[in-house]
């Protein structure tokens, strides 16, 4: 959560210092991408730092490589830190998505992040939903003029959420008329209402993406 009053410096810092450190992380191959999402509507949070890598066991030395960049060349002088006073953290795996990932495709400038509640013993089964019925409606909403990207990840470390949704598109209403697009084209699916009985509940957020690499 940050200290609103701080989040321009938070973004500066990680403009100016943190950017440099994280795109030289992804060129030595420590991570294969890093992202600074801002808050835009919705939820408590007010800015979003993540990192990606090829394998579940590559991640965690990935963030310890990057934390040690940090240390090294920015010491006690980290604006993002003194901003941003606490957190939280998740660990996610992707499951479906347009390009290469879910958190690796080419980003749009803003993006829509739908956290889902879930029936842990069914969690599976939403996952098989999300790939025979939502899958093929996003990907044909995916493309130059449409959505930049469209991801679903499932739950492996942190906080209360189970599954993570997301599409990106260039600009706002590109973004909200293909939303309202893509769920008027799912209303009134068996299989959609299945979905809905295993994760009924979710939280959105609506942000800016100011770095996305690669």
């Amino acid at each position: 959560m940050h200290d609103t009053n701080m989040q321009e410096q938070a973004d500066e810092t990680v403009n100016t210092d943190y950017k440099p450190i994280y795109d030289q992380a992804v060129e030595d191959g420590a991570i294969t991408g890093w992202g600074w999402m801002t808050h835009h509507t919705g939820g408590r949070w007010r800015r979003t730092l993540y990192h990606t890598a090829a394998s579940m066991e590559g991640l965690p030395s990935g963030m310890e490589t990057v934390g040690q960049m940090r240390d090294e060349k920015m010491g006690d002088s980290d604006g993002v830190s003194k901003a941003c006073r606490s957190h939280q953290d998740y660990i996610w795996r992707s499951v479906a998505g347009s390009g290469r990932g879910v958190l690796t495709a080419p980003r749009g400038k803003v993006g829509l992040s739908a956290y889902h509640f879930c029936k842990m013993s069914k969690e599976s089964r939403a996952d098989e939903l999300v790939k025979a019925i939502f899958a093929p409606v996003y990907d044909a909403h995916v493309g130059p003029g449409k959505l930049c990207s469209r991801g679903w990840s499932e739950h492996i470390v942190g906080g209360k959420y189970r599954r993570l949704a997301t599409m990106t598109a260039e600009d706002w209403p590109t973004l909200v008329k293909l939303r309202e697009s893509i769920f008027s084209e799912m209303e009134d699916n068996e299989l959609g209402d299945e979905f809905v009985e295993i994760c009924g509940s979710h939280s959105d957020c609506f942000g800016e993406i100011r770095h996305a690499s690669p």
